[in-house]
């Protein structure tokens, strides 16, 4: 509740008691900005960031293990304390490059209970590649040596919903959903119909995009020595579930 003069009835010694309030209540506002920008003075001492996985073995597992607490509601939500906070001002040692869709059900950092620093996520619908997209997870590779590159594609992808409608029917697309459906085309499943061909394909999309990723030279030379996996994977939203796609 704001403070005015009108919230204290009227008395001849209403100055003495705006003194009064007034020291108090600066008293109080500097207590206040002492605390918010001193925040770890009264925040105990916190572990240490976690161990990094340094291979690609390592970080599937970890990776496994925080989609189990997930799925089974026993989230760690790790590194977010102020001691992780302040030692990432320093710099980031991510350990997997996460390219997923932009679907605001699917986020890495939840789906695989990771914290801070912890993953570099790369997100476009479909999980198209483009030469943003490229760079950004040839970034996480090149410059961060992070050991492991998974393509995340999920149930009920509107992306691949749209390029596998557009594909059926030869209705145009907006030009911007047009370019993300023509990259998708080539995964399409005509084997199968209805229902089934858009959750075949959005498997054959995660393998898709995989492929190109482990064909990219830099990532090639990498995965060829044994320093870097490009592994597909599927997130269930019934279930929660990550599992690959291989």
């Amino acid at each position: 509740m704001a403070v005015t003069q009108d919230s204290f009835p009227h008395s001849t010694r209403a100055p003495a008691r705006r003194t009064l309030l007034r020291a108090g209540l600066t008293g109080a506002a500097a207590a206040g900005l002492a605390a918010v920008a001193s925040p770890a003075s009264a925040t105990p001492a916190a572990p240490a960031p976690r161990p990094r996985p340094t291979t690609p073995g390592q970080a599937l597992r970890e990776l496994a293990r925080g989609n189990l607490r997930w799925r089974t509601y026993r989230e760690r939500h790790p590194d977010e304390t102020p001691a992780v906070r302040r030692a990432l001002t320093s710099g980031q040692h991510p350990f997997a490059v996460i390219l997923g869709c932009v679907d605001s059900r699917v986020p890495p950092e939840l789906v695989f209970d990771q914290g801070l620093g912890d993953l570099l996520t790369v997100r476009s619908a479909g999980e198209v590649l483009d030469e943003a997209v490229l760079g950004s997870i040839a970034y996480g590779v090149l410059e961060l040596s992070i050991p492991l590159v998974m393509v995340l594609g999920h149930q009920s992808c509107g992306a691949v919903g749209a390029a596998v409608e557009a594909d059926g029917t030869g209705e145009p697309l907006p030009a911007h959903i047009r370019y993300l459906a023509d990259r998708i085309a080539p995964a399409i499943d005509h084997t199968v119909e209805g229902a089934a061909r858009v959750d075949a394909t959005i498997d054959a999309n995660v393998r898709l995009v995989r492929s190109q990723l482990a064909a990219e030279p830099d990532l090639a030379a990498r995965v060829a020595t044994g320093r870097l996996a490009v592994v597909g994977a599927r997130y269930e939203l019934t279930s929660q579930l990550v599992h690959r796609v291989d």
